[in-house]
């Protein structure tokens, strides 16, 4: 893996990278692949490598956040916990919810922690999730979500389609326990990093196998 051609993003303060899915974000990694001792390639002349900001599920793919010394983390880290990073994801999910789009908003708690890793629940002394979510199309029995987190639980999309009824197509956890790739990308991030400046956009590509399956809708991105 060359995460030099993944490269979305980079300037002094941070860098985001194409996460492809089944490789984790950092240990441990239950033997899947670890992207975290490919974060070396990317240090650009500083003297540490670069520390994700935020976390993607294994699975997931798109755009993930580096911070390139622990002060430009640290800023990073805050805008994060203050919510003022706008994240928005696909989704191809089955089925449809039930209006065209709407907000989800369900506490999430962790129910389990096992060999196979961690299983959330919307429960109400869970902490507070909420996903906002819009139909950008619809073929078969399958569509395609468009979905912007306020919250940053561990599986939030995933329980929160679920609990609309749609799980994410590829999804053993939460949804059918049939094989194939996660449909779930991380498709932009918006942030606020610099007070004078617009706010940073980047956008992610979605992977082969989202991208295969979207091309069958009307309205496929630009």
């Amino acid at each position: 893996m060359n995460l030099l051609e993944r490269l979305l993003y980079r300037d002094g303060l941070m860098l985001v990278i194409d996460k492809p899915g089944k490789w984790v974000v950092h240990g441990p990694a239950r033997g899947a692949r670890n992207l975290e001792p490919l974060f070396a390639d990317l240090k650009f002349g500083l003297p540490r490598s670069p520390t994700p900001a935020h976390r993607l599920d294994y699975g997931t793919s798109g755009c993930l956040v580096l911070g390139r010394h622990p002060k430009a983390l640290r800023r990073l880290h805050r805008l994060f916990q203050g919510h003022e990073v706008e994240k928005r994801y696909w989704a191809l999910v089955q089925g449809q919810p039930p209006k065209n789009q709407g907000s989800v908003d369900h506490p999430l708690l962790k129910v389990a922690d096992s060999g196979s890793g961690l299983v959330m629940a919307i429960h109400p002394e869970g902490q507070p999730a909420l996903t906002h979510y819009r139909t950008l199309g619809q073929v078969g029995n399958m569509t395609w979500l468009e979905l912007i987190l306020v919250t940053g639980r561990t599986h939030q999309i995933r329980v929160h389609c679920q609990s609309l009824g749609c799980p994410v197509v590829g999804d053993k956890r939460y949804g059918e326990n049939i094989g194939g790739e996660l449909y779930l990308h991380a498709r932009q991030i918006i942030l606020p990093l610099y007070p004078n400046r617009p706010p940073i956009t980047v956008t992610a590509p979605p992977p082969p196998h989202m991208k295969n399956t979207l091309s069958s809708f009307a309205n496929a991105w630009e």
